[in-house]
């Protein structure tokens, strides 16, 4: 049932939400079929979102959130309940878990509201079901629009399975991420992967946008070609087919353009992450944004995973240098791990990401309308890059939601 392969970033998620006490973490134990989840009486048990993979049939590779109670209470309850409902908000699937012997309580009202706002499916959980039913709670369950009410009782396991059948069954409801290669290429052929293997390579293996690009070529039933970018001018010439696709790291663009001809098509891993992940179109505009900045200007830069920070960093130490080189204007830099609140981003004037790619696509187009709501421009690590070394619109013309450039090149 568990399974360990796919990324989280590409799984499925499904969070449980409900009040304290509502039976949620028992309920996820029953769907695992193991304990994954503390489980106690004590009201506030659980209090960050706990995660876990699992394999759920034609819905495929899914991740399970079990998120703190939404009356918690207190400071600390406070941030509790701002983490679930910010958890709630880049599910693809959401389970309302709600006692079936209670009548609806302040807070489940208040999620119903934000689940009628939201989008994607939600299934509801009858938990406590071997108690006498409450008849208030069966006329507020028909009027939330939910695909299915699966009355569970946790003591004995009832309606574990019932659950997991109508998760599955939710599958045509769920919109899956499009593919890094999506639309791009087609069978037979071939793609070519520059992947340098310096000191900020993980030791004994590729980073994810690499391993994904070779699998999707592999799925696409096309070749891949890997080579480090210092081989490139060798075997490029050797080849008897011209690659489809040329792919680079983007901190190797300027090499590698220069090695292939103008009109190869040529991209980077991290702007098919953008393109993946978010919205191309934004970046583009955040990178346009650059010409208009304000003297002393504040910029953020967003890293989203916790990798180790090498001397020569991309986000701190690259990119403020090379943006120092190109740009006139004198302008300080911020770093952070995760994307302040809109009243936080209104200080800054640009907003520069990674690929994202340990992010889903629902939560970076979360963060795309926060930034939007702020009236802040955003722009990616491959863009700027590709910006920087002089490789606008050549990096992104290829895509076919963006034919105009190519006819305005």
């Amino acid at each position: 049932m568990i399974a360990s392969g796919a990324p989280n970033a590409e799984r499925v998620r499904i969070v449980f939400a409900g009040v304290r006490n509502a039976g949620k973490s028992s309920l996820m134990n029953r769907l695992f079929q193991r304990d994954v989840s503390i489980v106690s009486p004590e009201p506030g048990t659980t209090t960050d979102p706990v995660s876990r993979p699992i394999e759920l049939g034609r819905l495929g590779p899914a991740l399970v959130v079990d998120t703190a109670g939404l009356d918690d209470s207190g400071e600390l309850g406070r941030l509790r309940v701002e983490r679930s409902r910010a958890a709630l908000e880049v599910a693809d699937i959401r389970v309302l878990v709600t006692p079936a012997d209670r009548p609806p309580a302040p807070a489940e009202l208040e999620l119903a509201g934000r689940i009628a706002a939201g989008s994607g499916p939600l299934l509801v959980a009858l938990t406590f079901d071997d108690r006498e039913r409450d008849p208030r709670k069966d006329a507020w369950l028909s009027a939330l629009g939910a695909q299915a009410i699966v009355p569970a009782d946790n003591t004995t396991g009832r309606g574990a399975a019932e659950l997991r059948e109508s998760l599955m069954a939710l599958s045509d409801r769920v919109r899956p991420e499009p593919g890094i290669l999506e639309n791009l290429v087609v069978e037979d052929e071939l793609v070519l992967l520059v992947t340098p293997i310096d000191l900020a390579a993980p030791k004994g293996r590729l980073i994810m946008p690499q391993v994904e690009a070779i699998r999707e070529v592999l799925d696409r039933d096309c070749a891949a070609l890997v080579v480090k970018e210092r081989e490139l001018a060798r075997f490029y010439p050797l080849l008897r087919e011209r690659p489809s696709l040329v792919v680079t790291d983007s901190q190797a663009f300027s090499k590698v353009a220069a090695d292939i001809p103008e009109d190869q098509r040529l991209t980077s891993f991290s702007i098919l992450l953008a393109r993946k992940k978010g919205d191309i179109r934004a970046y583009l505009a955040g990178v346009e944004a650059i010409e208009t900045l304000p003297e002393n200007a504040k910029i953020l830069v967003i890293e989203s995973c916790s990798h180790h920070r090498q001397a020569e960093d991309l986000g701190t130490v690259k990119i403020p240098r090379l943006f120092r080189q190109l740009v006139p204007k004198a302008a300080s830099f911020s770093f952070s791990r995760e994307m302040p609140g809109v009243e936080a981003l209104r200080e800054y004037s640009l907003v520069i990401t990674c690929g994202n790619c340990m992010r889903t696509r629902r939560e970076v187009l979360s963060q795309l309308e926060r930034l939007g709501e702020a009236g802040v421009p955003v722009t990616n690590y491959g863009v700027f890059l590709a910006w920087a070394n002089g490789l606008l619109p050549r990096a992104v013309e290829l895509f076919p939601e963006l034919a105009e450039l190519r006819m305005a090149r």
